[in-house]
């Protein structure tokens, strides 16, 4: 079975040669990472907003074949804690479903649910796919989407999701995808986006979470980073760092309301 792109030529290049092109415009000539991280955080706007600080954050780790993406359920359809097992199609490929990964994560994780529903229509996971894919052909994928948890149940999911990682015994990578704050001024949405990165930062998921919840901060993946976070945390990592900060106005000139992106590697 194979999900077909939701977003292809919304979000990036429908054709395989435009979003080639794309992708090579956002990569630095010559600059190859020498460090795997244990995670990353990357946006997931259109790329015209968003697709080359996504780039330069996944290009600053080794890209291994096995990679995890944690997304946004943004529709609310299917289960809250939704694995694709399928293969996903992107413009001139496709990428197969990491079954190794995939059988790890249902052993260890009793939230997690097989639910193609909530994968359908999201373009949080699909826009990670091409930019990974790009940097590591061999790439296998284990796609899963949240929708609003307890950080109880971050707590737990993220405990799971790494014994999951541990006992699959290969290579594996977590990349959470997440835009910052949206429709707010430059001045209150960048305000807003430092505090919850300084818990980003201090690797403090629980910080992050309450920040995001008490500040009202609308940082519609702040799910799949807590949980990233925590899981990265038992996995080993000990520090982060910003890759970069920018915000839909540097694009489309309005600083009335934007949008912000942040990309983090945890290391």
């Amino acid at each position: 079975m194979t999900r077909h792109p939701a977003v292809a030529g919304r979000f990036y290049p429908g054709s395989e040669q435009a979003l080639a092109r794309q992708i090579s415009g956002f990569m630095s000539p010559g600059k190859q990472a020498d460090r795997q991280a244990i995670a990353a955080v990357a946006p997931h706007a259109g790329y015209v907003y968003s697709g080359e600080l996504a780039a330069q954050t996944l290009c600053a780790t080794i890209i291994p074949e096995q990679v995890v993406i944690l997304g946004v359920n943004h529709h609310g359809r299917g289960a809250a804690v939704a694995l694709s097992a399928m293969d996903w199609e992107i413009p001139g490929a496709t990428i197969p479903h990491a079954t190794e990964l995939s059988a790890s994560l249902q052993r260890h994780c009793p939230d997690i649910s097989i639910d193609e529903q909530a994968h359908r229509f999201e373009h949080s996971l699909e826009v990670q796919v091409p930019l990974l894919r790009a940097l590591q052909p061999r790439l296998r994928i284990a796609p899963v989407a949240f929708s609003h948890l307890s950080f109880g149940d971050c707590v737990r999911l993220a405990e799971d999701i790494a014994e999951a990682v541990k006992q699959c015994k290969q290579s594996t990578l977590l990349v959470a995808s997440s835009d910052m704050s949206h429709y707010e001024s430059r001045a209150q949405g960048s305000k807003k986006d430092k505090k919850a990165l300084a818990h980003v930062l201090a690797l403090d998921g629980e910080g992050l979470y309450n920040t995001v919840h008490g500040e009202q901060i609308s940082m519609c993946g702040v799910i799949p980073v807590t949980i990233t976070i925590l899981a990265a945390r038992h996995l080993g990592a000990s520090r982060a760092e910003l890759i970069g900060y920018t915000d839909s106005g540097a694009v489309s000139g309005d600083t009335d309301q934007v949008v912000g992106y942040a990309g983090v590697i945890i290391e």
